[in-house]
């Protein structure tokens, strides 16, 4: 049976952002060793992800997981259609991260002050003074520059955070010299409808800036985000292979929504993204070895909704 057209309103194509080798590793207590975070990012490659954030160029000793970065920066192999993607925290990290080639920086501040000290141990403000002299550096070279506003649907310390306070930050860093931005759902405190009212007021905004979401699965709610992302026009979406990760400095804090679950989901509601969905749940269902625990992802293990199974043994001798 063929998937259903896709609904009007609609993007044509929704471009998948692959997180797991950087948001899904860093809360791993288990290190995974270099060369299988690389065939890990080779793999990844041939799936057709737009985007893959291959690492954190961040101090070992807050994210251990992530110390090899120039090591798996370096040894990837890099497909033109692909863009490879780091997290930076700081200027030391971007220079890094230039060194070693990446497409694009991603930069992230927290739109709430007590998350941003949490996480950053600096307030949104000295973040943002920062990025300009990342901005400055990546000046001249090839990379872009995303910035990444967590908690923009909602801080563990602080609550609710309105959205005039994240559209004003998502201007500031806009005018500092970024060339996209990512609203980001730190701990899944996110809802459909604020989902969607906070990006038609961001496309309204700024309507030729483009915008990835970036949902975790806390609450159950994440592919609902997504919907109702979609259906306010959103195209990008990061998600992470076996739906695993989490931010270290969130109580409560678990995994981001499952990559392959959203590409089954797009696929049955006639919604191209070009992934090759058969291909990420191969990789999903080897991602328990290598992490040494079980994956929220749940198509990996119930399988495609197309996926049909024989009739019962009882029912065909009745026939």
């Amino acid at each position: 049976m063929n998937a259903p057209a896709c609904s009007a309103g609609f993007p044509p194509r929704v471009f998948l952002q692959e997180v797991v080798t950087r948001d899904g590793l860093q809360i791993e207590p288990r290190f995974l060793p270099t060369e299988d975070k690389v065939a890990l990012i080779d793999a990844l490659s041939q799936t057709g992800v737009a985007k893959i954030e291959v690492t954190s160029f961040v101090s070992p000793k807050a994210v251990p997981n992530l110390a090899d970065a120039r090591e798996v920066a370096r040894a990837i192999t890099r497909r033109p259609d692909v863009t490879y993607v780091a997290l930076v925290p700081n200027l030391r990290g971007a220079e890094a991260a230039l060194e070693a080639g990446m497409d694009e920086l991603n930069l992230v501040l927290s739109v709430s002050e007590t998350h941003n000290l949490a996480n950053m141990r600096m307030t949104p403000a000295q973040s943002l003074e920062g990025f300009r002299r990342i901005v400055a550096a990546a000046a001249g070279t090839r990379a872009t520059l995303n910035g990444s506003i967590a908690t923009a649907f909602g801080c563990p310390f602080e609550g609710w955070q309105s959205s005039e306070k994240v559209l004003d930050l998502s201007e500031a860093l806009l005018e500092a010299g970024l060339h996209s931005l990512t609203l980001a759902d730190t701990t899944g405190m996110a809802n459909p409808r604020q989902v969607g009212a906070l990006v038609s007021a961001f496309r309204a905004r700024f309507p030729g800036v483009p915008l990835t979401l970036h949902f975790h699965n806390t609450r159950g709610m994440g592919l609902a985000n997504v919907l109702s992302a979609l259906e306010a026009g959103a195209d990008r979406f990061d998600a992470s292979l076996g739906g695993i990760g989490g931010c270290p400095f969130a109580p409560g804090a678990t995994g981001n929504i499952s990559t392959e679950d959203l590409a089954h989901m797009l696929g049955e509601m006639g919604v191209a993204t070009d992934v090759d969905l058969a291909a990420l749940l191969a990789l999903a269902r080897s991602l328990p070895a290598l992490v040494g625990h079980d994956i929220p992802g749940q198509v990996a293990k119930a399988g495609r909704s197309s996926d049909l199974h024989p009739v019962p043994a009882h029912l065909g001798a009745a026939q």
